[in-house]
């Protein structure tokens, strides 16, 4: 019965998430002007807007205008409600499930909206992390969470500053090759950045949801999991080489979760 009002929970709040998807990056208002046909403006009634239900009862197109909606909307609200199940089922429904379940649904807006635009709004990004620390049993996890959240923050701020060193110079190092006796006093290499302000702050909120050791795993497996991406877009061009990495980080920050006793039993049985 816990796990049924939470997957209920979870796809009206991934209704709303739709919202937040679209009109932030936008930087429209969230909450005006009420939800309305993208295509023909019309504002829509109460029973189109009902999760999952009303996209298969409308096949998937405006009422209005017949318009094709996207397959992201059902999608998001399917999400948002098999995270919330899971997390229910796997900490009860009380308080702290609450804000951990907040703190998923605010990375996979800033998964959506990195997928699609490749941008990571600070806004959702602090969200994140204030429901991340939040969501412990006690005080005393509450400090924990904020403890770990500053530990990820320094690293990922430090493996940033190291990446980016070492691509810049292997970039400046290949340029010296080019210099001559007219030009080799002035250096145009810019600051390759290896990894965005963004990607820190997630790193923040993996570190107050799982802890140092299930968050250094999630943060290798979130690896593992873009690998293949990175791979099947070799030979494209920079731009399409691009790949959101916020998305891989919250899947594998949520798996590691979900799974992070087996997690852990295989962790210390391999050392």
């Amino acid at each position: 019965m816990e796990e049924i009002i939470g997957f209920i929970f979870g796809i009206i709040v991934g209704s709303f998430l739709n919202v937040v998807i679209y009109r932030i990056p936008k930087e429209e208002s969230i909450l005006f002007p009420a939800s309305h046909c993208q295509s023909c403006n019309k504002p829509l009634k109460f029973y189109h807007n009902i999760p999952l239900v009303s996209w298969l009862f409308l096949g998937g197109k405006c009422s209005y205008c017949k318009t094709p909606i996207s397959i992201q909307y059902p999608l998001v609200e399917l999400v948002s409600g098999i995270i919330a199940l899971l997390v229910v089922h796997k900490f009860g429904l009380d308080i702290p499930s609450l804000f951990i379940t907040l703190s998923f649904f605010m990375l996979l807006s800033l998964s959506m909206i990195d997928f699609r635009y490749k941008m990571v709004p600070d806004s959702l990004n602090l969200l994140a992390i204030v429901f991340a620390i939040l969501g412990a049993w006690n005080i005393e996890g509450i400090f924990e969470n904020l403890k770990n959240a500053f530990l990820f923050a320094g690293g990922f701020t430090l493996l940033r500053f190291t990446l980016s060193y070492y691509l810049t110079s292997s970039v400046y190092r290949a340029g010296l090759k080019t210099k001559t006796s007219w030009n080799k006093h002035y250096d145009r290499t810019p600051m390759i950045e290896a990894m965005g302000e963004g990607d820190i702050m997630v790193g923040a909120t993996m570190g107050a949801l799982l802890g140092v050791e299930l968050g250094l795993f999630a943060v290798f497996l979130s690896a593992v999991l873009a690998l293949p991406v990175m791979l099947a877009l070799r030979g494209r061009s920079a731009e399409e080489q691009r790949v959101p990495f916020v998305p891989f980080l919250s899947m594998a920050t949520f798996i590691t979760m979900i799974f992070d006793s087996q997690i852990m039993a295989y962790l210390q049985n391999s050392l």
